[in-house]
């Protein structure tokens, strides 16, 4: 197989534990619209929030209408999050990317623009990063490979010598069909199907031996 030469991350799940903020802002903010909202986690995980808009408010809504209610929610994230940030940050993520600085990395995921950018900047990891890729950087999100090919062109590096890290069904799917090798985090589901390794987090002793073996 090829040899390794990029990272790219997923943000949620994989460099902060953001999911169980995400489902209870989703609650909050469903309930004050005076709908149920059933099955949360496994209705949002991995998605964009256009989708996740069209599942819970029905279709019919004007392309404005959806984005304000994902923009409203989001306020309701952020808010939720900002005061215990760094206890959501995935063990070792830090470390581990100081201690891979030479590889080049990206970050593509379907979160919001402003999540991002807010989660980067307040953890202080914008600068790790050489490229940020999001949902609406491209017309197919996530469980399309889309994201990251984008983000391997980017980085000038062939899709099959990137890892990208992963936590969701949608993810690991996007990167497979990329041609990419994936990395599962247990932050959310204890396996998925397609990931090359599963790894609790990354502090995980098997992923560094995993890297190794494909010359990263």
């Amino acid at each position: 197989m090829a040899i390794v030469e990029a990272f790219i991350f997923d943000l949620d799940g994989v460099i902060i534990h953001s999911t169980p903020l995400h489902n209870r802002a989703w609650e909050i903010y469903l309930e004050r619209h005076s709908i149920s909202p059933d099955r949360v986690q496994g209705r949002m995980h991995g998605l964009r929030n256009d989708d996740i808009v069209r599942d819970f408010f029905g279709e019919g809504l004007t392309p404005e209408a959806i984005h304000q209610h994902g923009a409203d929610k989001e306020v309701i994230y952020r808010e939720l999050m900002k005061p215990e940030l760094e206890t959501w940050i995935v063990p070792g993520v830090r470390e581990f990317l100081k201690r891979h600085a030479a590889v080049p990395m990206a970050v593509a995921s379907n979160a919001e623009p402003l999540n991002i950018e807010f989660v980067l900047t307040e953890a202080g990891l914008g600068g790790r990063f050489l490229h940020v890729v999001d949902g609406h950087d491209v017309v197919h999100p996530k469980p399309a490979p889309d994201i990251y090919l984008k983000a391997a062109g980017l980085l000038g590096v062939d899709p099959t010598r990137c890892v990208i890290f992963e936590d969701s069904i949608p993810g690991v799917q996007a990167g497979v069909a990329a041609g990419a090798r994936v990395a599962g985090i247990q932050t959310t589901l204890a396996a998925i199907d397609g990931a090359e390794i599963m790894i609790k987090d990354f502090c995980d002793p098997a992923l560094e031996e995993w890297l190794r073996l494909t010359g990263a």
